[in-house]
């Protein structure tokens, strides 16, 4: 491994001419260790790193070198333009889930009553809501963990969400909602990607359904017929190489307007339907 020793003596400005990381990710502990904005990394690179700022550099980029995420070891990422505190107990919120978003606020009638299904950190339930607070939102986790994070994030995002612990649709009872949305564990087990990454140090039940990677699917596609309204929508994140089995999944489950939307990378990332 590099020598992660940061000198006392070394300067702002020379800390980012030779990074040991790539350049974002330099720029990004810096700020963090330093309380900098990224003016303020140029404007302010001459100034010189104490002995208590430069351990603390130091250990943050041994962290980052082991491979720790940086987003972890900051505390936090942006996702639809707004901040997310993370942890690990939670998954961090990805690009590729704003096309969810987006399809979701596209179906989102006026005041329309949506659930978001394995929550996490609240990054979808807090976008929505932060973009359309007319809605009524419901957010559920099975983890008490995840569901704490996600309840800070809605407070320090200024919205107002239900949350609920539940397995799926458990708590539920018979509430109904004009449109369900969900990114679920869709990763098969033993998937080489568990052991590569960031994903190595996110929730494995997150990630993973210890199975085909479809079964997460599956329980949600079958129950939502009992919690959306008739014209609903049911909107899934799935894997890069799912979207067929999916939309398979809804038709048989007797959804029309069975599609799949793409996100940046052209990759189908999104399928749903409408409730007939």
């Amino acid at each position: 491994m590099q020598d992660t020793l940061i000198p006392a003596g070394s300067t702002v400005g020379a800390l980012q001419i030779r990074p040991q990381l790539d350049p974002v990710d330099n720029r990004i502990l810096l700020s963090h260790a330093l309380g900098l904005s990224r003016v303020g990394l140029i404007t302010q690179s001459e100034r010189v790193l104490t002995d208590a700022e430069a351990a603390h550099l130091s250990a943050l980029l041994a962290r980052r070198l082991q491979g720790e995420p940086i987003a972890y070891i900051v505390g936090q990422r942006e996702f639809f333009g707004l901040p997310f505190e993370v942890s690990d107990a939670v998954l961090i919120p990805r690009p590729d889930t704003e096309v969810l978003v987006e399809c979701a606020l596209e179906r989102l009638p006026a005041q329309g009553r949506v659930l978001d299904m394995g929550t996490g950190s609240g990054a979808i339930a807090v976008a929505l809501a932060h973009s359309r607070p007319d809605a009524v939102v419901t957010a559920l986790d099975v983890s008490s963990a995840a569901l704490a994070v996600a309840r800070r994030n809605a407070s320090a995002n200024g919205v107002n969400i239900t949350f609920m612990a539940s397995n799926w649709f458990d708590a539920l009872g018979t509430e109904r909602f004009e449109l369900i949305v969900s990114n679920p564990p869709y990763i098969a087990s033993g998937d080489r990607h568990l052991a590569e990454g960031d994903l190595r140090f996110e929730p494995v039940g997150a990630l993973t359904d210890h199975a085909d990677g479809l079964s997460a699917l599956r329980i949600i596609i079958a129950g939502a017929r009992r919690h959306l309204l008739a014209g609903g929508w049911l909107l899934l994140e799935h894997g890069y190489d799912q979207a067929g089995a999916v939309r398979q999944l809804l038709q048989e489950a007797g959804f029309d307007n069975v599609q799949s939307w793409r996100d940046l990378a052209g990759i189908e990332r999104v399928s749903g339907a409408c409730l007939r």
